[in-house]
């Protein structure tokens, strides 16, 4: 396996369960709520994770998208901002990351 092979098949499959996660969410949000007013406050506040969670969600697909399409065009592991290239450990734990650590700092 070569190395963009690696992180593409991690963010694809990060891609793929943020997606599941997402339409849950939805799903949830969707779901109808109490007429009690003291469950409707409780329903309200889950409500709001669920939405942080969300918005949380989409704009990590949207780094990942980017970091996907930074793949394609081969400029994947380079610092967006200055250009040098971004450590192998850095991409390990953050693959998604558009920046070195100095720039990201």
């Amino acid at each position: 396996m070569n190395a963009i092979q690696h992180p593409k098949a991690r963010l694809l499959a990060r891609l793929k369960e943020l997606d599941g996660r997402l339409h849950a969410v939805e799903a949830e949000l969707e779901e109808p709520h109490s007429k009690d007013w003291d469950d409707m406050a409780i329903e309200r506040e889950g409500d709001e994770v669920l939405e942080g969670l969300g918005e949380a969600g989409a704009q990590e697909i949207l780094r990942i998208r980017a970091a996907l399409q930074r793949l394609r065009d081969g400029t994947f592991g380079e610092c967006v901002r200055c250009g040098e290239q971004i450590s192998a450990a850095r991409l390990e734990v953050l693959p998604d990351t558009p920046y070195c650590k100095n720039c990201a700092a």
